[in-house]
């Protein structure tokens, strides 16, 4: 009996030990789901050679199966995986943790003012440079020291024609960008040379959306912090102002709207000529992105001026996209025929020609009080959640892949190919704006580690290849723009470290003679002579404000939020009133569920949310407890993990 109690106690103590190092390291039990797929679709087969010395495609393994042991129902079109890669796989749990804990764990003060002051440097290096080389032109060319206009020579250079109107885009676009920085005095000469050179009567064929985004929303944003009494930035009142750069957004809109007429379905043509409307050989085909993501600037317009037809027009048009979403998966797809309201292309995603369209369902909410767009973001997101979420169920606890949102087929959820796009970096920053901090953490450090990989976000990610497919980086702000609203919603020092890698990579990769030029390679770092009007009006303004903890936008006891474009316009009563009816008609009784996404798991920041802090009266939305603020936001093991995943160890 006495050798019984002595076997029984040394298991029970050996349990008892497993379970400790068990629950220690973030590895307890999972209540998660494995989102198992066949692997059976065509990527691109012209990868990139990034490998390491010695390294093959071959010898890699691939995102899922590693984990899952899922084969290749194609053998055509799936990487093989070496004998050797089977039989000892990679041990994410080789190692210790503690690397990345004392990396970013701490930052100190100092070097947080010296980032500061970085930031600051790198916007000013590009604005003077513009001004002094470019304006009136719309871009800078950094490497020739030259300025840039529509290509008249060649109208169908839509990747240059769609952005550039010969309206001075980059000073227009920046016009806030300087009350950010401080710069009161420079926001005044900026305004009166708008004001006094910019006209919209130009024989300019651009796209209805960049039009809105980058030109209407910062003449509104301008002419509201000019004009509000309770904006943060001080005295930045100009003498004898008298509403001119509202009246340049209602002469642009005017010029927009032929868009609107004469489509089925109400949703807009894709470009209009400025001057004589929508061109006679315009194609009847767009984006959801381009033709829904226009109520935020066109809603404000129509409330400024009290005129109803702007609004009217964009609510229309992201009424007659939901309508035409799947009745089985609740998704839409990428590219619509205006006219029939047939999906041309039924690839539904988070990345290009999708993003910004959640993104105003959920910002028109915020800012207009209809329960119409919460609904419609509600549901969006959890058709998202279903179909477009792979990996483990939990971000920072189980076993399993790290989650992942893939492109799918709209109609049935499948799997359409295996790369993502450097604009779903911008999804974690919605994520925190509707209170799920959880999932932004983890997908935003599978974006930094592609960064950190590359020094850049290439377009287009192959996460099975672990290799670019599209390879140019154009100074995109996404990734810029969740880490600095998940520092808001933490104030995680991980997340300084995030931006101060990309602040030194920038700096590194993309600096030139007289501004920072696009990545054409992100492997091999060559480059092409443009610097895009975003990379002043967004990249360098979150890369400040991430580190300018003091800034008047943090510190002011009114609340703001920036549109797609990076504009700051307020939370305002003013916007949740308006002097019309309701233009369509309600379902009975609709009362949202109105709660942000796992609320009851996620303990949320005291600035995280401006959707938790002004719309959900008594909701808890306390800071993120101060344990999780000084341990990293995702366990190593996790960090580990992604990081093997995308090439980095």
């Amino acid at each position: 009996m006495q050798w019984r109690s002595i076997v029984l106690g040394l298991l029970l103590l050996r349990l008892a030990l497993s379970c400790v190092l068990w629950f220690a390291f973030g590895l307890g039990p999972s209540w998660g789901f494995y989102q198992n797929f066949p692997i059976n679709f065509n990527f691109n087969s012209q990868k990139v050679d990034t490998f390491k010395d010695g390294e093959t495609a071959e010898s890699r393994t691939v995102w899922l199966k590693h984990q899952h042991g899922i084969g290749c129902e194609s053998k055509g079109t799936c990487p093989k995986s070496s004998d050797n890669a089977q039989k000892t796989p990679y041990n994410v749990f080789k190692g210790s943790g503690d690397d990345y804990a004392k990396k970013y764990s701490s930052f100190p003060q100092p070097l947080k003012a010296k980032m500061k002051g970085m930031a600051k440097e790198m916007f000013y290096f590009g604005y003077d440079n513009y001004m002094k080389y470019a304006f009136p032109e719309d871009e800078l060319n950094p490497i020739d020291c030259e300025g840039r206009g529509p290509d008249v020579l060649d109208p169908s250079n839509i990747n240059i024609n769609d952005v550039l109107g010969n309206y001075s885009l980059t000073l227009i676009d920046t016009l806030d960008t300087l009350l950010v920085m401080g710069n009161v005095s420079e926001f005044h000469r900026a305004v009166k040379l708008v004001i006094d050179t910019v006209s919209f009567d130009k024989d300019s064929t651009v796209q209805v959306f960049e039009a809105n985004i980058r030109i209407l929303g910062s003449l509104i944003s301008a002419h509201i912090l000019l004009t509000d009494a309770k904006q943060p930035f001080g005295n930045v009142g100009l003498e004898d102002y008298d509403n001119e750069l509202l009246h340049l957004a209602h002469d642009l809109a005017v010029r927009l709207l032929p868009a609107f007429e004469n489509t089925s379905t109400g949703i807009p043509y894709p470009r209009v000529n400025l001057k004589n409307g929508v061109p006679p050989n315009s194609i009847n085909e767009t984006c959801t992105a381009g033709a829904g993501s226009l109520l935020v600037e066109f809603g404000i317009l129509s409330r400024l001026l009290g005129d109803s037809t702007f609004e009217w027009v964009a609510r229309r048009a992201v009424k007659a996209l939901w309508d035409l979403r799947s009745n089985e998966t609740g998704l839409l797809g990428n590219v619509i025929n205006i006219q029939t309201g047939q999906w041309v292309s039924k690839q539904s995603g988070l990345g290009a020609g999708m993003d910004s369209f959640y993104e105003y369902l959920l910002k028109s909410y915020i800012l207009f009080g209809d329960k119409e767009d919460y609904k419609m973001f509600k549901a969006a997101y959890e058709s998202i959640q279903n179909h477009l979420r792979r990996g483990r169920e939990s971000c920072n606890e189980g076993e399993g892949d790290p989650p992942l949102y893939v492109n799918v087929n709209m109609f049935n959820g499948q799997i359409m190919n295996t790369w993502i796009d450097s604009l779903q970096a911008f999804f974690p920053g919605l994520q925190v704006l509707n209170g799920d901090v959880e999932n932004a953490i983890c997908l935003h450090a599978f974006y930094y580690a592609i960064w950190k990989r590359f020094g850049a976000l290439p377009e287009r990610y192959n996460w099975q290849l672990q290799a670019p497919d599209v390879l140019f980086y154009p100074l995109r702000p996404e990734l810029v723009e969740s880490t600095y609203l998940l520092y808001q919603a933490t104030k995680n020092p991980f997340y300084l470290h995030v931006g101060m890698d990309i602040l030194q990579s920038l700096e590194k990769y993309t600096k030139v003679r007289c501004g920072y030029a696009t990545l054409h390679h992100v492997v091999d770092k060559s480059k092409e002579d443009r610097m895009e009007s975003f990379f002043l009006s967004e990249t360098c303004k979150y890369l400040f404000l991430l580190f300018d903890e003091d800034n008047p936008l943090h510190k002011s006891e009114n609340k703001y939020i920036f549109t797609t474009e990076g504009h700051v316009v307020p939370i305002d009563k003013r916007f949740r009133e308006k002097a019309w009816k309701d233009f369509f008609p309600r379902e009975e009784g609709l009362q949202p569920n109105i709660s942000p996404a796992n609320s009851s798991n996620v303990r949320l920041g005291r600035h995280c949310l401006l959707f938790c802090v002004y719309f959900f009266v008594g909701l808890q939305c306390d800071r993120i407890p101060d344990e999780r603020r000084y341990a990293l936001p995702l366990k190593s093991v996790y960090m580990r993990q992604i990081d093997h995943m995308v090439g980095l160890l």
